[in-house]
This record gives C-alpha cells, sequence and structure tokens, in this order.
C-alpha cells in the first residue's frame, strides 16, 4: 500500500522567521502583513536587492529568503 503523503505548507524564510507562503503574495504585502514601515528599510530576496519602487511586482515564491534592513544614505 502507497504511503499517504502529508501536504507540507509552502514557506519562506523572513529574516529569522519562518513564514507561510500562500500563491500570489508580493514583498510590498509581506512587508504590510508583517507591520513593516516600508520606507525606513531595505529589501533583498534571495540575495539580490529589490528597490521600493519593485516591491509590489515582486512576487514570492515558497523557499525564498527575504532578508530587511535599514537603509543607511550618506557618506
Amino acid at each position: 500500500m502507497p504511503e499517504t503523503l502529508i501536504p507540507v505548507e509552502a514557506t519562506l524564510r523572513f529574516n529569522e522567521h519562518t513564514l507561510p507562503c500562500p500563491d500570489g503574495l508580493t514583498l510590498a504585502a509581506l512587508l504590510d502583513a508583517q507591520g513593516m514601515d516600508a520606507n525606513q528599510i531595505a529589501t533583498a530576496v534571495n540575495g539580490e536587492f529589490v528597490p521600493r519602487a519593485l516591491r509590489a511586482q515582486t512576487w514570492l515564491a515558497a523557499g525564498d529568503t527575504v532578508l530587511t534592513f535599514q537603509a543607511i544614505v550618506g557618506g
């Protein structure tokens, strides 16, 4: 008799946390759901910087790693 596979919820890594990754999730929606002030942080998905203007059109997928960090301006 074949084993019954238990469905595993699709997840992503957000900073140090594992979170659900539903279909159609964008980076902007994830930040909003986590209560992040999107104007005060910089973001990267899978090690690639994502500009603020592209967050609403950056689709996330199961297994992605999203990092937020304090944006530093000046020089």
